[in-house]
């Protein structure tokens, strides 16, 4: 196991005096994979200023300069952010939220796996088919 240090003793990082900005490192683990690159930057800029509530109320406008990004690129991003429920939005503001709660078990709840897995047993001859 590694044994961890500071490197930089006189550098810890401290929450900022004016302002609140933080990363749950669930995040990364997961949910910036199923995320497009630019879904992923906006997440972080909008963690970056938003207040102790996630709140921010850069226009698509700002963001995109801010972001170097198209307009239209920022609208998308958001809608996949929106879509993962990671922010909410209503012009003007957008609110990072706090992260949903991970499921029990990785992939679909049960109920959508039976839901999933009822058109294959059917394709199955009467003897293969599972019993439930």
């Amino acid at each position: 196991m590694i044994e961890k240090r500071l490197l930089v003793v006189d550098r810890v990082r401290r929450p900022p005096r004016e302002g609140f900005s933080w990363l749950d490192r669930r995040f990364l683990r997961d949910f910036a994979s199923r995320l497009s690159g630019d879904a992923v930057f906006l997440y972080f800029f909008l963690a970056a200023v938003s207040d102790k509530h996630g709140l921010s109320f850069y226009g698509d406008a700002t963001l995109a300069v801010r972001l170097r990004m198209r307009e239209a690129a920022v609208v998308a991003a958001r809608e996949e952010l929106v879509i993962h429920d990671l922010v909410a939005y209503q012009a003007p503001l957008t609110q990072v939220l706090s992260l949903p709660t991970p499921c029990v078990e990785r992939g679909y709840a049960p109920a959508v796996r039976k839901m999933i897995r009822a058109p294959i047993d059917t394709d199955l001859p009467q003897s293969s088919r599972r019993k439930p």
